[in-house]
């Protein structure tokens, strides 16, 4: 039974996992190479922003602490998990160089261990990399041979930035690819102990887990831009609603109604770049992937379509604000954020724009620097705009009450890519109220539609 667990890079996910696995009674040791990720946890704090963290590492500090020494980490636990960084580069190829330097690490600390350890990669990599590299470079560190004195698993997480945590304890399912049967029944019973929930668990080889990964991300993104195409063709039919379009899709059990939003594209840290990993896997390989290629580029012009929109509705002279700058809600990531690039693009167009993320704010600062003003609040932020945009569904943004706007007794028009704000917002007579997917039934909508049914005829 794995009571013990390391942990190698205390990120966003790496600090939530280590939190985790303590919260279920485990004594976990963090490794990072960033002194202050582990002053910060042996302080009782968290290195990284993410809803209920702070709680979880001030409630189990006796069974969490950090180190910067990989012997200390791997001597004391039986189960070491890599949560390091594997950046992209312009093809959409993975970095392994993270990896490799904690493989290193680990590989020269289990050459003095006589028990039997397990290496489990969560770090996203591509189809090919655990079996060809990773366990290679663990065999040359350590002089021993994987299967015998230890043994690796990939297995990768699929969590959510501002949801990690129940993501973490009450997963969908379990994805554990193994170097051999031993290691992975030892994980899939660990996993056992650790998730509030019992999910299935899938083990299999290390190249299909792989490809199993970026293929569940890239099928989301799929997912996402076929409602956002579906919103783009309801905006233009009068009566259309994108809503009760996708409530229907999404009731056929074949589909689901998970990711059939239709609002602005996906961004942050995963969805993008393993969309792009698996086009770039299957050109390496001699395969199409036109899918997922025609994926990355209907997301990124999407945003061109509506900041056009944006502009054409939007006087020059009018001070613009952006409620949302982070990738998604509770979080402070703004990483490929449609929120900010639509802040950055009327900034560069010469317009005043004031900005407001309650988690997002300094993140945003480092990209966007002086271009834009920051707000402090969300009541700050609407007072100083005569046009407003609501780029995420941040719980607090759903607060805005139309009666609050009448108040100040001038004209807002209001962009609201979630529809959050449609009840109220849409019927008074002080909001403009834009909101994507609907199809209002104007001249211009009801003049395209007889036109397309007189060329029928």
């Amino acid at each position: 039974m794995i009571e013990r667990v390391s942990v190698v890079g205390l990120g966003k996910l790496g600090a939530c996992i280590a939190a985790c696995a303590a919260s279920r009674g485990m004594e976990v040791v963090g490794v990072d190479s960033n002194r202050r990720n582990v002053g910060l946890i042996n302080d009782g704090q968290a290195p990284v922003v993410e809803p209920g963290l702070v709680e979880m590492i001030a409630a189990n500090r006796v069974r969490l602490r950090a180190t910067q020494d990989y012997s200390d980490a791997i001597m004391g636990s039986d189960l070491t998990l890599i949560v390091v960084p594997t950046p992209s580069d312009q093809d959409g190829r993975f970095s392994l160089a993270y990896v490799l330097d904690a493989a290193k690490s680990i590989g020269a600390a289990l050459a003095s261990k006589s028990d039997y350890h397990i290496v489990s990669v969560t770090s996203t990599v591509l189809p090919g990399s655990t079996q060809a590299a990773i366990v290679p470079t663990l065999e040359r560190a350590s002089g021993k041979k994987c299967g015998d004195a230890f043994g690796v698993c990939y297995n990768p997480e699929f969590i959510a930035l501002g949801d990690v945590i129940r993501g973490l304890l009450k997963p969908d399912f379990v994805l554990i690819g193994e170097s051999d049967t031993r290691c992975g029944g030892a994980l899939e019973r660990w996993y056992e102990s650790f998730c509030e929930n019992q999910p299935p668990v899938h083990r299999m080889n290390f190249v299909n887990a792989e490809l199993t990964k970026i293929a569940v991300n890239t099928f989301v993104t799929t997912k996402i831009t076929f409602a956002n195409m579906l919103a783009a063709i309801c905006e233009e039919l009068p009566g259309g609603d994108i809503d009760v379009v996708t409530a229907a899709l999404g009731a056929d059990a074949r589909i689901g109604r998970r990711y059939l939003t239709g609002a602005l594209g996906y961004g942050g840290p995963c969805f993008p770049r393993d969309n792009q990993a698996l086009a770039y896997i299957a050109r390496a390989l001699g395969c199409q992937a036109a899918l997922a290629e025609s994926t990355d580029r209907s997301n990124r012009t999407l945003l061109d379509r509506h900041v056009t929109r944006i502009k054409a509705a939007i006087a020059p002279q009018m001070t613009v604000g952006v409620l949302g700058v982070a990738y998604k809600p509770d979080t402070n990531v703004v990483e490929e954020s449609q929120g900010l690039v639509i802040a950055q693009r009327l900034a560069q167009d010469g317009r005043q724009v004031v900005v407001f993320d309650p988690y997002a704010n300094d993140s945003a600062r480092r990209i966007l620097n002086h271009s834009v003003q920051y707000a402090a609040s969300l009541n700050e932020c609407v007072r100083r705009c005569e046009a407003l945009i609501v780029a995420n569904p941040c719980r607090e943004f759903r607060s805005l009450k139309a009666a609050d706007i009448a108040r100040r007794r001038r004209p807002l028009i209001v962009f609201d890519f979630w529809r959050i704000l449609e009840e109220g917002f849409r019927h008074c007579e002080w909001i403009d109220y834009h909101a994507v997917g609907y199809g209002e039934a104007d001249s211009a909508r009801k003049a395209r539609i007889s036109s397309i049914w007189s060329s029928e005829k």
